[in-house]
């Protein structure tokens, strides 16, 4: 039998698992990661915890498997994209990563957006706002008030980047994260020159690893060095992935064009894909290439959703799930008047402000922990379902959700997403998204399959589907618009 290592770098923890050539996950073990908050929005990670628990989690995995190392073919991996490093000649870090989550970048953001360049489209067909999350914002921030760092910086890259180099020794970027998030298009040619050159970061054009592989491609094998630390032979073979969610649509199985994945974890990002490209305001995209050959992705998300969960659990000392799912289940759709927007770090699409900020709205004494619990996940789904109605006013619809990540393991919150948004909701039997498309990737690389659909139709298994409930569907519609009322510049968009 083959075998494969993959790692999904998430923002709370790495995990790395083994699969099989039949798709099946053999071990699971996740190391947890600080990420230090602080004022103005920004979230730091140290990218030195990144390789050791890539390298402690990686061991895990193989003795929980037990399969012997030279059996392990490849190696593939997902990360959080927009979580950028500055690091010297031997890949060592500068300054603490600024993670996906840093929106401390939203002057750059507007500086960005005030050039008008044709790469732009992107970001609502050029209308913006332009995220701060993303890379071009992050390293302009870096050059403006740390001019010493960007300067001494031999590689400003990513977390997949950071990982690649610590396995191979190689600079290597994915077309996944470049295509994503750095403004890179193979229908313009590839890097964003002018955009760059614009905001005076020429220099960053050198920065960036000049090598881009697209996902599923081998980018090199094991150094001598990473090999005895993950305990395995030098002839392991490292496949490129990309970031997380994105990596994720392959283990939904979310590759024919009109269908359309919701990865949920921290964050909940919204992907679908097209045969053309897309470019609309509210909608972010369409990415050609970033994923499958020849086809686009269009994509919404929101910034805050899982962690909004944790936040709770946080503020009132744990939460004891099953009773909270229980008792949340038991009550009416909209929580006896309560509503909550799910901008707690800002939002990301139909209307990108990394200034907005969350709300509890209507409460009152008789409101409990399970209240709040459920509203929470009711105005994640109404942030979903504006989302769909944005992709929807450009001309893009899908008549189902494929869902992976957090979110399946709650059978309420499935319930509500299908309700929220009135389709069905699948789920297939490993919700496991980014691990299971980074093995499908794995194997491609390794020359098991010929292409990527290949490797889905072979690792990727059904699940289930949960329908919509009518009466839920029509319950939801005048509370969504409360929902929306509660942020007037995106009902704006959704408006035209």
């Amino acid at each position: 039998m083959a075998y494969f290592l993959t790692a999904d770098g998430g923002t709370e923890s790495l995990r790395a698992r083994i699969y099989d050539l039949d798709g099946a996950c053999l071990s699971s073990v996740a190391v947890p990661y600080e990420t230090k908050f602080s004022a103005g929005a920004r979230a730091e990670q140290d990218p030195a915890d990144w390789w050791a628990n890539f390298v402690s989690a990686s061991r895990g995995a193989i003795a929980e498997a037990g399969v012997p190392a030279d059996a392990i073919e490849a190696i593939a991996y997902a990360t959080t994209c927009c979580s950028v490093v500055a690091l010297d000649e031997n890949g060592d870090a500068l300054r603490p990563a600024l993670i996906w989550m840093d929106v401390r970048a939203n002057e750059e953001a507007d500086l960005v957006l005030a050039t008008d360049d044709p790469a732009l489209a992107l970001n609502g067909n050029g209308e913006g706002p332009v995220s701060a999350e993303w890379m071009i914002p992050k390293a302009l921030w870096i050059k403006r008030n740390e001019p010493e760092i960007f300067d001494r910086a031999h590689r400003i890259c990513e977390y997949q980047d950071f990982l690649t180099y610590k396995l191979t020794g190689e600079w290597a970027a994915s077309l996944n994260n470049v295509g994503l998030r750095w403004h890179h298009s193979t229908d313009r040619g590839g890097a964003p020159e002018s955009l760059v050159r614009a905001l005076g970061l020429d220099a960053l054009l050198e920065k960036w690893p000049a090598r881009v592989v697209p996902p599923g491609a081998v980018i090199g094998t094991l150094t001598a060095a990473a090999a005895e630390a993950l305990g395995l032979p030098r002839s392991v073979k490292i496949v490129q992935g990309g970031a997380d969610a994105l990596i994720g649509m392959i283990g939904l199985g979310v590759a024919q064009p009109g269908q359309l994945a919701l990865i949920t974890g921290s964050s909940h990002l919204q992907f679908g894909i097209t045969n053309a490209p897309v470019h609309a305001p509210g909608v972010w995209g369409a990415y050609p290439d970033i994923v499958y050959p020849d086809r686009y992705v269009v994509e919404g998300g929101q910034t805050s959703t899982g962690s909004i969960i944790n936040w709770l659990g946080r503020l009132t000392g744990g939460l004891d799930f099953d009773d909270l799912n229980a008792r949340a289940a038991a009550l009416e759709p909209g929580c006896d008047g309560l509503i909550v927007q799910d901008h707690f770090q800002g939002n990301r699409t139909p209307y990108t402000d990394p200034l907005s900020r969350g709300a509890i709205v209507g409460l009152t004494l008789a409101h409990e922990k399970h209240h709040i619990f459920r509203a929470i996940m009711e105005g994640i789904g109404f942030g979903t379902r504006a989302i769909l109605d944005a992709f929807a006013r450009a001309g893009y619809e899908s008549s189902q959700m494929t869902v992976g990540g957090g979110a399946t393991a709650s059978d309420l919150w499935l319930q509500i997403h299908a309700d929220t948004a009135g389709v069905p909701v699948r789920v297939p039997s490993s919700p496991d998204a980014p691990s299971t498309g980074a093995a499908v990737l794995a194997a491609h690389g390794a020359g098991h399959f010929s292409t990527i659909d290949e490797g889905i139709g072979a690792m990727v298994r059904p699940g289930r589907t949960i329908e919509p409930i009518a009466a839920n569907v029509e319950k939801y519609r005048p509370i969504y618009e409360r929902y929306l009322a509660l942020y007037p510049a995106m009902k704006g968009v959704l408006n035209g």
